[in-house]
């Protein structure tokens, strides 16, 4: 993949029930889960997650009873694109991070590695073997990713992690009083997400990917409520003219909604 470095080129949901969740996104983001594993990963249940437009939300690994006793848990992961999976991931143990899957290669997906940073938010690095670049961060485009938000225990520390690592701009924030500073990741002057401290969740130190929906903020939060999830917080309007809503899918992953006002 040609993304610049530190870009999210793939978004994975982490569930014990495929089947479960399916109705949840296609009611909130109208994507379709596959109903059966992907024929090109072998070893474990991975099924593809399309967007209504075409292309790919992401993916959905299936949680066996191995990867539950080891701590796994229904969660979204972020894969950030790097140019060299190896070296990057030796300079995040040399920063701090912990590898929990050395760098490793699956034929005709690319090279990966899945690590936690120093305060424990588990991430993957990788280098796509396509060509061109991932689409699965979208921004403003609905159907895609809009925003990706670390919550950490130790937000300062993360900036500086993440700014070693990955190369982001942390010039700019919004300043939370008492709590810190709400700190903006950027590549090349353009803003992808924020690092900043726990203020909302109960499973605070992890990234939190927002997507944006096609439609207003509070026909989202019908859909949450109405298929199965929870909201934790908001609907509540952020600098842009954005509108947000936190909550948890039918498996209890956090999950983040972005879209316009009612």
């Amino acid at each position: 993949m040609t993304n610049p470095q530190g870009t999210p080129i793939w978004y994975e949901l982490l569930t014990d029930d495929p089947a479960r969740i399916a109705p949840f996104y296609k009611a909130t983001m109208d994507w379709t889960v596959a109903a059966h594993s992907d024929p090109g990963v072998t070893g474990m249940d991975y099924r593809m997650m399309e967007r209504a437009g075409g292309g790919f939300a992401g993916g959905v690994m299936t949680l066996n009873e191995q990867m539950k006793s080891g701590g796994a848990r229904p969660a979204w992961l972020i894969y950030f694109g790097v140019d060299d999976v190896d070296a990057s991931t030796a300079q995040a143990q040399s920063l701090g991070a912990s590898v929990h899957m050395p760098p490793t290669t699956m034929e005709g997906v690319g090279r990966m590695a899945m690590l936690a940073d120093p305060q424990g938010a588990p991430f993957y690095l990788m280098r796509g073997h396509m060509e061109g670049d991932s689409d699965v961060y979208s921004g403003m485009k609905p159907g895609g990713c809009a925003w990706n938000e670390l919550s950490s225990s130790d937000a300062p520390a993360a900036v500086e992690f993440y700014r070693a690592l990955l190369g982001y701009g942390i010039d700019n924030f919004m300043p939370m009083g008492d709590a810190g500073k709400y700190t903006f990741i950027e590549i090349d002057g353009q803003a992808i997400g924020a690092i900043g401290p726990c203020m909302q969740r109960e499973n605070p130190t992890a990234w939190l990917p927002y997507f944006r929906t096609a439609g207003t903020i509070g026909a989202a939060k019908q859909a949450v409520e109405a298929n199965g999830g929870a909201v934790h917080f908001g609907p509540m309007e952020v600098p842009g003219g954005d509108w947000i809503v936190i909550g948890a899918d039918p498996a209890g992953a956090a999950v983040g909604f972005i879209g316009t006002k009612d």
